[in-house]
């Protein structure tokens, strides 16, 4: 019985060795095939064509000046509301508002009709030259954001203007 034993002993531990032997790796399945990337344009640099900056960065000003108590467009207005004319040609999808403005003198309801009348002009204008005039509103802010802060001609005149925004 000893031998019996013995022999069992033996056997089960053959068993529990070979139980615990190292097993050869699976190899691991190969790499997928390899695909053409696709070809990425480069990063556009600048502004985003439509935007506030592309117009900035394209037009002569985005703004125009006007003399005490006039919304009349002279002949520097006219080339920079042509350089606006043209960029909202190559850009058709984008509307514009353009803001009037007036210095601190006056009264609150004349400095609002002459602001609207400053924008008005400006948008005239720019509908002469052939833009479509639903693509541009107008809003007069009078005298209560002025541009430059000052009770002097200088401050005045730079606060006389219409601005063209572009609408995102």
């Amino acid at each position: 019985m000893a031998s019996i034993s013995r022999s069992l002993l033996i056997a089960g531990a053959v068993i529990a060795l070979s139980a615990c032997a190292k097993k050869e790796p699976v190899a691991p399945p190969p790499p997928p095939p390899e695909t053409a990337q696709p070809v990425t344009a480069p990063e556009p640099t600048g502004p985003v064509k439509g935007s506030q900056e592309d117009f900035l960065a394209s037009v002569s000003s985005d703004r125009v000046f006007f003399d005490t108590d006039k919304y009349d467009i002279d002949m520097e207005d006219q080339s920079v509301l042509r350089s606006q004319a043209q960029w909202l040609g190559a850009n058709p999808g984008v509307s514009v508002t353009i803001e009037g403005h007036c210095d601190e003198r006056g009264t609150r309801d004349y400095n609002l009709a002459l602001g609207e009348r400053r924008a008005n002009a400006a948008k005239n204008y720019l509908a002469s030259l052939g833009v479509d005039p639903s693509r541009i509103t107008t809003i007069s802010y009078g005298k209560e954001r002025p541009a430059a802060m000052g009770s002097d001609e200088q401050a005045w005149a730079q606060n006389r203007r219409a601005v063209t925004v572009t609408v995102q």
